[in-house]
Order: structure tokens, then C-alpha cells, then sequence
């Protein structure tokens, strides 16, 4: 990949003339580079503060007055819905702080600044034509890259290029776009809730072959971008959301992505497949054919092929984006996604939404001090393929994962060296089990579905001699209980929840010791947790976000 140089401009002096004369000469004083402050924070009867990317520092001694608050709303443009305002052919942002009458008490003022060269990482990309959107933390460069995508497509390639411009960002504020879009068109928007209306707009009117769109976050923006893709016209566009699990998780903008929808399957391919009745599939193409996670300035992962990697993740398959690094010199490193390895070597996950590290946290803790396997074999085992019967194939995958043990899960018990099943299907004497005993499948009977469970038979399974911390998960809890049963109970209600059953549960008082545990395990579900109560009955609650 070519090597571009970076550029970058952001006409500082202007900024700095629409500030009070004492903030300006205090800003040109200060040992601090003008080009690298950040933002310039207003508010109406305290101090005035200068940020910088790594130190802040008041800037007077002089708290500021209503006086000043105006000297700056009088020399830049109109606020509009959004709260946002700007000085014209610039990129800077001055975003107001207003009372309960309306009146400015606050002001932040943003350094808005043009980036040239840095759509080298993804310049064959844009060049060619697919839709792109673009994902990221706030501050990892999202609009720089899409203004810089902007004038690249204009310039270097020639092309038709609209910028709908909901807040005046890509462009600058006022009638004249800021020349760090080169010859893209620039399309303002009068009200933030009109973007999807201006969207449609630019199609219809302005023959355009490239739009440009920052934040795509309602609805009625999403079906706008899927009407401008049907139509042929290459969309580039940056969205609500840091990464493709993010967008999944959004009903009200997954359709960017496709969509996800609820598939009731019939017995017989639910067998094939060796999943539920009902299960998550794709509801549609999606609107971007390539996405990118924007990681830091100089790292991003591509997925160039967004319907294949949402598909893999709605079939419990972990995709393996392509990583792109900028080096020292400026020159593009590619890293080529890993060939996927045979179902038989990879231990599938099957957690479609957050799949969350499920680790206990004292084996994450041996694994950072150098063991990554929890237990030690006491010797060579051979491959054993287990048919789970009543059992949750992904809690049973996660625990032959976690262990490392040389088990694979099977669809079909006639392949099976061994089945296992839960207390209650064994005392109801299911046909199948008695079968499997019949031809001398050993069945092996679990009192719970639950990690912990599972765990405890594949160790007895695998004759493992367990390190002390997973030893320490059965002795006695100084409240009276074992660790093990209050981690089930804590995994028993993070089930109730994520499955709706109950909006929040109330776990059995426990010593600080075991709440931090349960705390960290309804963060690895993403859940939300909260203690109550007092010493010595204190426990965890676990609730929804």
C-alpha cells in the first residue's frame, strides 16, 4: 500500500480571536503548543480551563462572567437545535451549556482539525465502491477519516461526492465548506431529525455516486441508508456503536448490518444443525459490505465481508477480522485473518450476542501468571466425544474449552463415547439414555446445568488433579455456605434474567469475598449488579441494564 504523508491544519488563530482578550493572551503565553490543545471549557462562574492531551490547566484567575459567555456567542455562528455552533470555513465546535430559561451558562470549545493522509489504511477500500461503515470510541478519529475519505473520492478518484453534514463537522461551519473536503459537495441539514429526509434528498436530486454520512443512529436514517445502497451509490458512513457486536446488540440499527431476526426451525432440521427450535438468523443483505473498527489513529480491523461475519456470529463462530497498523515510517501492515481450523480442533461459542469470557476469575488469574491450562492431566487421555442429552451445548463447549480437555460434542449419540444428562431426564428413564447404556455408553448424570457442574464431571471424567484455587471453589465461604453453591446460585439468576424469566433477582447474603465474585460474573454477561443490605446480610442483586 502507498505511503501518504500527514498533513494537518486547524487554523487555530480563529478560534483564539473569539475569545475574551484575557483567555487569548493567557493561551499564547503558556509553555503549552497552541496546535495540541484539545478543547477550551467555559462555564459561568468558575474558572477557565485548557485541555490538552495529557494535562489540563486553568488558564485565569477570573471566574467567568456572563460578559465573557457573550463575547464568544457574539463571534461565532448560531446554535442550532443540537446545541452546536461554529466559526465559518472551520472545523472547531462550540457546543452550549443552557440554564432552565434557555440562556448559554456554558460553553465548550472543541479545536476542529484536518487530518491530510490518513485514509492510507483503508484507501483500497474506498477505491473500490463498496459501502463502508465506520466504527469506534469517540476520539479514535471516526470524522477526520470520513472528511479525509471524502476528498480523496473527489479529488484523486473523481467522482460524484455529497456530504450530509448534520452538525457542521466534516465541513466546517457556514455557507462555504472547509477545504479539507476538496471538491465533495456539502449538503447542511437544518434540523438533526431531518438527516434521513436530507439523505433521500441528495440522491434524488444531485446524482450522486459517493454520500458521505456521519452518525446514523435512528431508524429512520438506517432505512435511508439501505434506500441510497439499493439504488447503486456508494455509502460511506460512521455509526453509533465501537464494534460489529455493538451493532448486533442494537435493534435500531442492526439493519445496517442485515438485521437479525427469530427462525423457528422444524425437529428435523433442528437436528441437522444441533441447535433449538428457534434460532437467530440474518434477516436481509446488509446495507455496508465492509466495516471497520476504528482502534486507534493508526489500527483498524476489517471485515470485508459483513454478511459472512454477522452469519458466523449468529451460528456461534468467532470471525477473524483482518488487522491493519500504521508503523513508524507511515507504511501499512497487513495481518491476514488465521484459516479457520476443522469444527473437530475448534471448540465453538455459541453466545450470539456479548460472548463473554466466561473464565472463572481465578483461573484468568493463574492464566496471567503463566498456566493456561487449569489442571493437570494425571496422564494422556484419549478424544472423547460426548453427546449431551437435557445438557446446554454451550455451557458444556465453554467448560471442554476452560478445561482443555480432548472432548469434542456430537449431534448424533450413535457417535458418542460417552452421554450426559441432567438428574431429572435420568429418573424419568428416557428411552434414549437406556439405549445408550443398553449398547455400553457410559452416562454420566449432572445435578445442575451449569458451568461449575459440568466442570466437576469432565475433571472426574479426565481423572484432572484440580490447582488449589479450583479446589477452594468447593470448601466452606466464612458466611456458612460454599463458594460453589453461591456461584451457582449466581449463575442460575444470570439465566433467569437473560432469559426474561424474572427482571431481577436477589441473591443469599454472602462475604465480601464471594460478592466480588458474583459481581464479576454478571459483568462477564453484561449484566448489571448492585449490593444491598448491611454486614452481616449483605448480598448481590442482578438486574438488567
Amino acid at each position: 500500500m502507498s505511503v501518504e504523508r500527514r498533513e494537518v491544519t486547524s487554523n487555530i488563530d480563529l478560534l483564539l480571536e473569539a475569545l475574551p482578550p484575557h483567555i487569548q493572551q493567557a493561551l499564547l503565553q503558556g509553555e503549552e503548543n497552541p496546535e495540541d490543545l484539545l478543547e477550551i471549557v467555559l462555564d459561568l462562574g468558575r474558572l477557565p480551563e485548557a485541555r490538552y492531551p495529557d494535562q489540563e490547566r486553568f488558564l485565569s484567575d477570573l471566574e467567568i462572567t456572563r460578559e465573557d459567555i457573550e463575547y464568544v456567542t457574539s463571534r461565532i455562528g448560531d446554535f442550532g437545535e443540537d446545541n452546536r455552533a461554529g466559526i465559518p470555513r472551520t472545523l472547531h465546535r462550540i457546543s452550549a451549556i443552557r440554564n432552565r430559561k434557555g440562556m448559554v451558562i456554558g460553553l465548550t470549545c472543541r479545536v476542529g482539525r484536518a487530518v491530510f493522509g490518513t485514509v492510507s489504511i483503508i484507501r483500497d477500500l474506498i477505491e473500490s465502491g463498496q459501502s463502508i461503515l465506520l466504527l469506534g470510541r469517540p476520539g479514535t478519529g471516526k470524522t477526520t477519516l470520513l472528511r479525509e475519505t471524502a476528498r480523496v473520492q473527489a479529488e484523486e478518484f473523481r467522482k460524484r461526492v455529497v456530504i450530509v453534514d448534520t452538525s457542521n463537522e466534516i465541513a466546517g461551519d457556514g455557507d462555504i465548506p472547509h477545504p479539507g473536503i476538496g471538491r465533495a459537495r456539502r449538503m447542511q441539514v437544518p434540523r438533526p431529525a431531518e438527516q434521513h429526509a436530507v439523505m433521500i434528498e441528495a440522491v434524488e436530486n444531485h446524482m450522486p455516486e459517493v454520500i458521505v454520512i456521519d452518525e446514523i443512529g435512528t431508524e429512520l436514517e438506517a432505512q435511508a441508508a439501505r434506500t441510497i445502497a439499493e439504488r447503486g451509490v456508494q455509502l460511506i458512513g460512521t455509526a453509533h456503536g465501537n464494534s460489529l457486536d455493538n451493532l448486533m446488540l442494537n435493534p435500531t440499527l442492526s439493519d445496517l448490518i442485515g438485521g437479525i431476526q427469530a427462525v423457528t426451525l422444524g425437529d428435523e432440521e433442528a437436528r441437522r444443525r444441533g441447535t433449538q427450535k428457534t434460532v437467530l438468523e440474518r434477516k436481509a443483505p446488509p446495507t455496508f459490505d465492509v466495516l471497520v473498527e476504528i482502534q486507534s489513529w493508526d489500527s483498524v480491523a476489517v471485515y470485508s465481508d459483513v454478511a459472512s461475519a454477522v452469519d458466523s456470529i449468529l451460528r456461534g463462530e468467532e470471525p477473524q477480522p483482518e488487522r491493519r497498523e500504521k508503523d513508524a515510517d507511515g507504511q501499512v501492515q497487513v495481518t491476514q485473518p488465521p484459516p479457520r481450523e476443522s469444527p473437530e480442533m475448534t471448540v465453538q461459542r455459541r453466545n450470539v450476542t456479548n460472548r463473554p469470557d466466561r473464565t472463572l476469575p481465578w483461573a484468568r488469574e493463574r492464566e496471567r501468571n503463566g498456566s493456561s491450562a487449569p489442571a493437570t492431566p494425571a496422564k494422556v487421555q484419549p478424544k472423547q466425544r460426548i453427546f449431551p442429552f437435557g445438557v446446554s451445548r454451550n455451557r458444556l463447549e465453554n467448560a471442554i474449552d476452560r478445561l482443555h480437555v480432548p472432548a469434542v460434542i456430537v449431534r448424533d449419540m450413535h457417535e458418542a463415547t460417552l452421554v450426559m444428562t441432567l438428574k431429572n431426564y435420568y429418573r424419568q428413564s428416557a428411552q434414549r439414555l437406556r439405549q445408550a447404556e443398553e449398547r455400553g455408553i457410559p452416562v454420566y448424570v449432572l445435578r445442575n446445568n451449569t458451568i461449575t457442574q459440568m466442570e466437576r464431571q469432565l475433571a472426574t471424567i479426565f481423572q484432572l488433579n484440580l490447582a488449589e484455587e479450583d479446589q477452594l471453589s468447593y470448601q466452606s465461604d466464612a458466611s456458612g455456605g460454599t463458594i460453589e453453591d453461591a456461584m451457582l446460585e449466581a449463575e442460575t439468576a444470570i439465566t433467569q434474567v437473560m432469559n426474561g424469566e424474572r427482571s431481577t433477582v436477589e441473591l443469599a447474603p454472602r462475604s465480601s469475598y464471594i460478592r466480588r465474585l458474583q459481581h464479576q460474573m454478571a459483568d462477564r454477561y453484561s449484566l448489571d449488579s448492585r449490593s444491598y443490605g448491611s454486614e452481616p446480610y449483605r448480598g448481590v442483586k442482578i438486574f438488567r441494564s
